[in-house]
């Protein structure tokens, strides 16, 4: 005789549509980011363009991988109509998942270490989140698992999902969205990319989707000091460790399972006196509020150009505008604290004001 096992629920089925028609109508809502030309000196032939991810409706670039998670864990089974949803985050992963969370009537919780900036912990708990903060940043991820098991809720953990709950072939991802927008433009295959690496999600979805659309565009990875993803990717050690990075966003102090190098061109180590210059510079040129992680891009899109004029090649380069500056007024906004860290801005400053004359960025002490 066989024997069945039927764990069909009508009820829960129905819930996990109407939960999954939700998260589709959110992004149905919301138009796709802006790609917008960043003003370099027309005779260098040389096109930047910032891709706004700061105008999703919670403010960051995670607002699409917050999406994905939440669509792979309703389609898993992993989320249920009563589920403590539970994520280790810096910030504004958090505020998205939080978004989401409070779209389908869930509880949130966000594991964090406590240095995260107050503007971050205030936005999650505006969308209904709870902050659980760390002393320690590397205890986030067995801390998330303790809680999850606690309570019988869902650990997100977007470091080991990332790169594999969005469908890096197309469907509206990034990478797919970069390319149409610059279908028109006189350079439309980018010589680069440029992003920065916290999950690794989106390196892998943009340099998965190059080698699939046969594109030749090279990803670049900037890398902030105290990450250990630049330094694995040097020596191919994926157990190397690393203090953690002071620019939210990017940077571990692991190399997370999300992170793919194989996919990857070339890293780019960037000092944090160099990304939160480079913050304000963008600022101060394109009169867009642009937060630290979008500095570490900017200062790595200064370099590749630099070489590109160096070399003497044309061609176009994109990067993200990851979050706005409004999150970290109370840090890479405030002289103070860039004082109390010990950071000095203004060699970098000074750098790439000349690279914006000249095309070349002088070193820096």
């Amino acid at each position: 005789m066989s024997r069945t096992v039927d764990r069909w629920d009508s009820a829960y089925r129905t819930w996990v549509a109407e939960a999954i028609r939700l998260v589709d109508a959110d992004a149905n809502r919301s138009a796709d980011t802006h790609l917008h030309v960043f003003p370099l000196p027309p005779e260098w032939g040389i096109d930047l363009y910032l891709k706004d991810e700061s105008v999703h409706p919670t403010g960051s670039l995670k607002h699409r991988l917050a999406r994905s998670l939440f669509l792979y864990g309703l389609a898993n089974g992993w989320i249920r109509d009563d589920t403590t949803v539970i994520e280790a985050s810096s910030g504004s992963t958090a505020v998205s998942e939080a978004y989401f969370a409070r779209l389908l009537g869930l509880p949130f919780v966000a594991v964090m270490p406590a240095s995260t900036s107050p503007e971050k912990i205030q936005l999650i708990e505006f969308y209904g989140g709870r902050c659980h903060l760390v002393d320690d940043p590397s205890s986030i991820y067995d801390e998330s698992r303790r809680l999850a098991a606690e309570c019988g809720g869902h650990f997100m953990d977007q470091f080991t999902y990332a790169e594999r709950a969005t469908d890096w072939r197309g469907n509206n991802n990034i990478a797919e969205s970069i390319f149409e927008q610059l279908r028109l433009e006189r350079f439309p295959e980018p010589s680069w990319i440029v992003v920065g690496a916290g999950t690794g999600g989106t390196s892998a979805t943009i340099g998965r989707y190059a080698r699939y659309r046969r594109f030749q565009t090279r990803l670049a990875v900037v890398d902030p000091e105290g990450s250990a993803f630049h330094g694995s990717f040097a020596d191919g050690d994926p157990e190397r460790t690393a203090a953690g990075s002071r620019i939210e966003g990017i940077g571990r102090p692991r190399v997370e399972p999300s992170f793919l190098p194989t996919v990857i061109d070339r890293m780019i180590h960037v000092p944090d006196a160099a990304s939160i210059a480079a913050m304000r510079w963008t600022n101060e040129v394109s009169g867009r509020d642009v937060g630290g992680s979008t500095g570490t891009n900017m200062w790595g899109v200064a370099e590749l150009i630099a070489q590109m004029r160096a070399r003497g090649e044309r061609g176009s380069v994109v990067t993200l505008i990851c979050d706005g500056g409004e999150r970290y007024t109370g840090t890479y906004g405030s002289d103070a604290w860039l004082a109390a860290q010990g950071l000095h801005v203004e060699p970098y400053l000074a750098a790439l004001n000349d690279f914006l004359k000249t095309g070349e960025l002088p070193a820096v002490p």
